[in-house]
């Protein structure tokens, strides 16, 4: 099976000067099974960036940065322009290379970017549970502003 490792790189969002002294950058690499969906990487990027607040999200695909018309979305059930949903897109069906490089947009009002690597995809057969957060650099923001 395909195991995909990701890295999640935080790249904007509503973050304090002081935080980001402290915090110059926020990554989280994440393993994914081929089989997996995006929901299930959202999920995990959920998790490792702690967030607690449920919100719209959507990956894209292919543009030149963030919000490009001429990206592929990828979200929720009922969101316009899309080109697949997240609950029944795989990674093996995305049919990702190494150092692919796609967009995650998390809370349609704060605007937290995100910027995921394709740094490997291996062959295993293990009994490891996936997503899998494998490594954390920097502090996770606080989701709102005024949790700081």
């Amino acid at each position: 099976m395909n195991i995909y490792t990701l890295d999640v790189i935080l790249i904007s969002g509503p973050i304090t000067d002081k935080f980001l002294k402290k915090n110059p950058v926020v990554t989280r690499t994440i393993a994914v099974r081929g089989d997996q969906t995006l929901e299930d990487l959202h999920h995990a990027i959920f998790k490792a960036f702690d967030r607690f607040d449920e919100h719209m999200y959507e990956f894209q695909m292919g543009g030149k940065g963030p919000d490009d018309p001429k990206a592929k979305r990828y979200g929720l059930s009922g969101l316009d322009n899309l080109t697949g949903y997240v609950a029944n897109t795989t990674f093996d069906a995305l049919r990702l290379k190494k150092d692919a490089v796609f967009g995650y947009w998390f809370d349609f009002g704060d605007d937290w970017w995100h910027q995921v690597n394709v740094d490997a995809i291996e062959q295993k057969n293990d009994n490891l549970k996936y997503p899998k957060i494998i490594k954390r650099v920097g502090k996770s923001p606080p989701q709102y502003e005024d949790v700081d």
